[in-house]
């Protein structure tokens, strides 16, 4: 597993220098056991945030909010390349990490023990609910593939190993009556994914994300023409079946340079913690998120989106204590 820390734009010099080494075994005092449940002033910890692919949102977010919180509490927090959100969520609770970026329907599978959590229900609560993933399916116009049913024979990219996108992508393929032997599926993170797509290896991908992600902005601008979006949302009454999270979104046209807007289905994503992370933290940094909102979206546009007013819709996952103190003040 990768493991190294996001750099982004908002970080500096200084606050690289003092977190620089922190890892899985650095000294999380404060970040756990319960901690003061009358304040939102943070303790003085160590924390790491798993993220996802280097470039997709999580991965810029991660980083940004990483260099927030070190800058603006008694944290010092670091932020980690991972595989995504069933990854995260596992090893959060492994205690590998102390904060997880998460699609909200992994995130319901954890709690509820179903899917690739099956029988062992994750411990963990929400910060918040932040902002939402778009399902991006991409194709080869060569390809002769116009629905999730065309995937049959292909080679699809169904996203890296224990991610988010791939719980995504599996539940279209089963919805379209697929079975997993029906599909040529590559579990490639989205750096290879797109350039097996360049290269013609790859006919088409399945990618989670928010807008605008990095590497599908690479791959339209690259191969414009070559290219395009697949509209998904027939099987969305199918999906809510299996996950009421599920939504009918849009990207529009100008996001990637598209001659369209294209229809498809959305998730929320959710900031979680385990279940025993400190009171005061949890409202600290719920507030920080909020707070400094300007400056994560200097980071990432996607996270125009933070909203309290619906930060607090993360069920059937539960809002930590301390961030339901935290959003109950910011009204």
């Amino acid at each position: 597993m990768i493991r190294r820390p996001v750099t982004t734009l908002a970080a500096v010099t200084a606050l690289v220098l003092a977190v620089a080494g922190c890892g899985g075994k650095q000294d999380r005092t404060g970040a756990d056991a319960g901690g003061d449940t009358s304040s939102c002033e943070a303790s003085p910890a160590q924390m790491t945030i798993a993220t996802g692919n280097s470039t997709g949102v999580y991965y810029a977010l991660g980083g940004g909010l990483a260099s927030v919180i070190s800058a603006n509490t008694k944290i010092k927090a670091t932020a980690a390349e991972t595989g995504a959100s069933v990854q995260n969520i596992q090893q959060l609770v492994d205690k590998k990490y102390d904060i997880a970026f998460s699609l909200a329907d992994t995130a319901a599978d954890a709690v509820q023990g179903k899917g690739a959590f099956d029988g062992k229900k994750a411990d963990v609560k929400a910060l918040a609910r932040i902002y939402s993933n778009y399902t991006q399916v991409v194709v080869s116009t060569k390809s002769g593939i116009n629905s999730v049913e065309d995937f049959k024979g292909k080679r699809i990219s169904t996203g890296s190993p224990k991610s988010g996108t791939e719980v995504i992508a599996n539940r279209l393929i089963e919805t379209a009556g697929l079975q997993p032997g029906d599909v040529k599926a590559q579990r490639l993170d989205l750096a290879k994914t797109v350039d097996g797509m360049k290269d013609g290896s790859i006919d088409g991908l399945v990618w989670s994300g928010g807008l605008p992600t990095g590497g599908i902005t690479d791959l339209v601008s690259s191969m414009k023409g070559q290219v395009k979006f697949v509209d998904i949302t027939p099987l969305l009454p199918k999906m809510q079946e299996i996950n009421s999270v599920y939504a009918e979104g849009t990207i529009p046209a100008a996001t990637y340079g598209t001659d369209a807007d294209a229809k498809t289905i959305v998730v929320p994503n959710d900031l979680l913690v385990r279940s025993d992370f400190a009171d005061n933290n949890a409202c600290a940094l719920t507030k920080l998120l909020f707070d400094k909102k300007a400056d994560l979206v200097k980071v990432h546009v996607a996270a125009k989106e933070l909203d309290p007013k619906t930060a607090a819709e993360t069920a059937p996952v539960e809002l930590h204590p301390g961030s339901k103190r935290a959003l109950d003040q910011l009204g």
